[in-house]
């Protein structure tokens, strides 16, 4: 029978390798005691040279293997090392892997002591090496080192399921049925029959029954296709979706005569997901793709982040961003990362690693295998809906790219292939043309038109857009940081007025380190519509505010003249998805706002803009008649948005006004500064009421004058250590009275820990653009912890973490 341990506490590290520490008698006691997942070197926020990470090393762990009985082998199962893993087992070498983003899987049977400690070895090679995929020529992104995912021993019977691919098809009709690939491993290489008991199960709920006999070949490795219909039980199918991720069990039981050899249990889900030249459907119906691509990386610890992490990330897509798919860029993230995405209803488009560069024969021939590891990784998850085949905005390359394609075809004929290029008129290879789009400006049409990037029929996907077009801090300025989310909603808006455009998957989630090739000289890309640390910048509230369900109501602006050129307000935008806005301005109402459909026609929700702060103010409180109060408030806006630059008509309406109410330019100017809030002027408050539906479902307060304090915040206050150790995400935000973050802040913090917890990086953090977040992990004991962020400006402020070991 089958039994999975898992063993990633404990393990010696040392930052070189040498001959010496293969052998099981060497002395490790000098090495670093580590958990898993583990970084091979914990690096700076920013500016550091990115060769730190690129260096050999060495992890021991010393295990204990059990008893195994006769007609079973124990393996070692790694989820992930960065880039090329060497494997020995009590001296003895057991293989090797070249790829740092997918699984392998190796035989320590022949060399392992049962019932005994054991000593394993890997020798790991982070460097950049060129036979490896990405690696080659330039990379815009870190790959970091280590062991960064989890590692497992697997006791298996000789003859074995190494995999099961579980495909629903025809899902629509009443003819359902179940197509499986059975990867079976066959140690012995002896022929026979073996049965195979199959339950569909929903949660614990048994859906059928049935069985097939398997013939056997003498094969080391076999793939036997099983189909079974589920027509009897259609009808109490239900359906995966964005909305509903529906998800079953299938239990697999392979039986020896009446002796059970092995047995797993498969997460998956029934749906129908297809590209046409007319969109993209899930179960039947149109969906546009509207996503966002992610790097799996965090700082200081680039890719080593346990289940919680991975978990919090898919989270963030479907509740702070409200996007429906994500592309994996550019590479196969973790299992956990892909189990959150089933559960929440996520599309996926899942991609091989690579990064424009196609290397010789030898690369290529590794970039196959990482085409098979990558599907035979993930083809049980539902939210996977397509396979990127290419490599990503790589040239044509039509006998590689064919290899490609029948590979994954061979693999997995139920999903499509796509191959992300960023040139025009490309070589059609895959399923469906995906085309990273950078043609908007700001000023024109937010994506190109389908026909002026290919003439093919087959479906289009856009799978990047702004991007490297308008990088964007979150401490720049407001209006740079406002059109950054404007030039998101253009593209989503001209996305969605063609049905040819199945969708489009925005550059990027987060911002990310990188090459000294890219980003701003400081080792980061500011691309993100999130900082490094998932705080979100004005795009964020933009991906959010097109999604039903919960009041958003985003006003981007600070509402501080200074911050504009000529400390002239410029119109405010309001990212919402609420019906209309009702203004507020020191206690007084001023007018009613609705979203701009003009300009977006095509959105569920178009930004509301905020262009008249004076209502019917001037026609009630000043002296003017009330068309003289028209012409009067119209003069101020055009003044609050030109400046003094008038036009012609402008001006010989001003005129009329100072000569009719004999008027001088210190009247207009203290005018202004009493509807403008001009320098000297008083300050001002403003609230927004949000409305849905006829009521007021949200609020947002903003005043020139506050009272600045730090707002502290934690994911979760309960840690649980089971397969790995856990980590949450703390925010620190300096805010006003009502909650609003203060951006141009750089106060600094020191964390302190007590407890059974540790800080991930640095103890010491300014903030960045008014705000900083960071990591703590458990350390291997359980109870009470205390994470204590002190300010010298806003004293201490405590948080309570309760930390509970279940070790798997």
């Amino acid at each position: 029978m089958r039994k999975t341990t898992m063993i990633n506490f404990d393990w010696k590290y040392s930052m070189d390798f040498k001959e010496a520490y293969i052998l099981e008698t060497h002395d490790d006691d000098l090495f670093e005691t580590v958990h898993l997942p583990h970084t091979n070197i914990t690096l700076p926020y920013n500016n550091f040279d990115e060769k730190l990470y690129q260096f050999e090393s060495c992890y021991r762990k010393r295990l204990w293997i059990d008893k195994v009985e006769t007609h079973q082998r124990v393996y070692v199962k790694f989820e992930a090392v960065m880039t090329y893993a060497r494997v020995y087992l009590n001296g003895h070498y057991v293989g090797d892997h070249k790829g740092g983003y997918t699984p392998f899987r190796l035989d320590l049977t022949d060399y392992a002591v049962f019932e005994s400690e054991n000593t394993l070895v890997v020798y790991v090679d982070s460097t950049e090496r060129s036979d490896i995929p990405p690696f080659g020529f330039v990379v815009d992104y870190l790959t970091y080192g280590g062991i960064y995912r989890e590692v497992s021993l697997e006791y298996c019977s000789d003859v074995h399921l190494e995999n099961v691919a579980v495909r629903a098809k025809d899902v629509l009709t009443d003819a359902l049925f179940l197509d499986m690939d059975l990867y079976l491993h066959n140690h012995k290489q002896e022929k026979g029959d073996l049965t195979c008991a199959f339950s569909i199960l929903e949660d614990e709920t048994l859906i059928k029954t049935f069985k097939k006999t398997l013939q056997v070949s003498s094969d080391l490795d076999e793939k036997i296709n099983v189909q079974e219909s589920l027509a009897d039980v259609s009808h109490a199918i239900k359906l995966w979706g964005t909305d509903h991720p529906h998800l079953y069990w299938l239990e697999i039981s392979l039986m020896s005569g009446e002796k059970l050899i092995d047995r797993l249990k498969i997460r998956f889900g029934f749906r129908d997901a297809r590209f046409s030249p007319e969109g993209f459907f899930l179960n039947g119906e149109r969906l546009k793709i509207q996503g966002i691509n992610r790097h799996q990386s965090f700082p200081y610890v680039g890719y080593a982040m346990p289940k919680s992490a991975q978990y919090k990330d898919a989270e963030l897509l479907k509740y702070e961003l409200g996007v429906n798919a994500v592309r994996l860029s550019h590479y196969p993230h973790s299992d956990h990362f892909m189990d959150r995405c089933d559960e929440l209803g996520l599309l996926v488009f899942d991609e091989i690693p690579g990064w424009q560069h196609i290397g010789d024969e030898a690369w290529q021939e590794t970039a196959l295998e990482n085409v098979a590891e990558m599907i035979l990784k993930d083809v049980n998850h539902p939210s996977v809906i397509i396979w990127g085949v290419r490599i990503n905005e790589s040239q044509d390359h039509d006998l590689f790219y064919r290899k490609t394609n029948t590979l994954a075809k061979s693999l997995d004929d139920s999903r499509p292939t796509g191959g992300v290029r960023c040139i025009k008129n490309s070589n059609p290879m895959e399923d469906v043309y995906t085309y990273n789009d950078f043609s908007h400006t700001g000023k024109n049409r937010g994506l190109d038109k389908k026909r002026s990037v290919t003439k093919t029929r087959k479906p289009y996907l856009v799978t990047e857009h702004n991007g490297h077009m308008f990088p964007t801090k979150k401490f720049d300025h407001e209006s740079h940081r406002v059109e950054h989310a404007l030039r998101h909603l253009n593209v989503l808006d001209a996305m969605r007025g063609e049905d040819q455009i199945s969708g489009a998957i925005g550059w990027c989630m987060f911002d990310y380190n990188t090459h000294k090739d890219f980003g701003s000289g400081d080792k980061i890309c500011y691309h993100g519509v999130m900082d490094m640390f998932r705080i979100p910048k004005h795009a964020a509230f933009a991906y959010r505010s097109q999604v039903d369900g919960h009041p958003v109501m985003h006003v981007a602006s600070s509402f501080n003249i200074g911050e504009y050129k000529g400390s002239l307000l410029e119109d405010v935008q309001v990212f919402t998805n609420c019906d209309h806005i009702e203004l507020y301005k020191n206690d007084e109402y001023v007018n009613t706002f609705h979203p701009n459909r003009r300009r977006y026609p095509h959105l569920a929700h178009p930004p509301i803009v905020i262009d008249d702060y004076i209502g019917d103010a001037i026609r009630n409180k000043e002296r003017f008649s009330l068309k003289d109060a028209k012409t009067v408030k119209a003069l101020l806006l055009s003044v609050s948005k030109k400046g003094a630059k008038l036009s012609l008509g402008e001006t010989l309406k001003m005129a009329w006004i100072f000569f009719r109410y004999k008027m001088n330019t210190k009247d207009a100017q203290d005018l202004f500064a009493k509807y403008f809030g001009g320098w000297g002027g008083m300050a001002t408050d403003y609230v927004f009421k949000g409305y849905k539906d006829g009521l007021c479902v949200t609020e947002v307060k903003k005043s020139q004058v506050f009272k600045p304090s730090l707002l502290v915040t934690i994911d979760s206050t309960i840690l649980v250590e089971e397969a790995t150790y856990d980590t949450t995400r703390i925010v620190v935000r300096l805010v006003d009275d009502y909650g609003n973050e203060i951006t141009y802040a750089s106060d600094t913090v020191r964390v302190e820990t007590l407890g059974p917890i540790e800080m991930i990086g640095p103890k010491v953090l300014s903030l960045i653009g008014g705000s900083i977040g960071f990591w703590i992990r458990t350390t291997g004991d359980q109870g009470q912890a205390q994470v204590i962020v002190h300010s010298e400006r806003f004293g201490r402020i405590k948080k309570s973490v309760e930390v509970v070991k279940k070790r798997y």
